[in-house]
């Protein structure tokens, strides 16, 4: 067993709704052993209320997430990655930065709960319903043993994550 805390980042467009929403569960559920954080190509500047909701609602302290592009993160001094997982389709196809430490990547498409239409129980059903694929995918990888895995191993294990739940 190791001590490592593994520093993870999860990317999406606007840095808005799914990429917080993963940052937060990560950071509840990884107990310590992960370092979640999040970003965007694009950042919106704003969290979307719903999301905020849903990353509270399970402990998370959302006092401290902002929307916020993604070179906060390829620069010296930056967190090392050790893993760097997109969360929207527009992200995965976009030139990432060079991340320092060559870390696994991986996709995890998730419907945008921001461009769900309707009233807001429709709306809210999609924020659920995004929090819930990524809820079961980061527990696949809390389960995962990293420590044991050398890079490309654990981005195959990661991106086989990433298909579970995709419709």
């Amino acid at each position: 067993m190791t001590d490592k805390t593994y520093n993870v980042l999860f990317l999406c467009t606007g840095n808005s709704a799914r990429s917080i929403m993963a940052e937060a569960l990560l950071n509840v559920l990884g107990h310590g052993r992960f370092k979640a954080y999040s970003a965007g190509s694009h950042p919106s500047g704003n969290v979307q209320p719903m999301a905020r909701e849903l990353a509270e609602a399970i402990g998370y302290d959302a006092s401290q997430v902002r929307s916020k592009n993604w070179d906060e993160f390829a620069v010296e001094g930056a967190p090392e990655m050790d893993i760097v997982i997109t969360v929207c389709d527009n992200a995965a196809g976009e030139a990432c930065p060079v991340w320092l430490g060559h870390p696994a990547l991986a996709h995890w498409g998730v419907p945008d709960p921001v461009a769900a239409t309707g009233d807001d129980e429709d709306r809210r059903r999609a924020y659920t319903a995004a929090f819930a694929t990524l809820r079961r995918r980061i527990e696949l990888l809390l389960s995962l043993p990293l420590q044991s895995l050398d890079r490309l191993a654990a981005q195959a294990k990661l991106g086989e994550i990433g298909r579970v739940g995709a419709e």
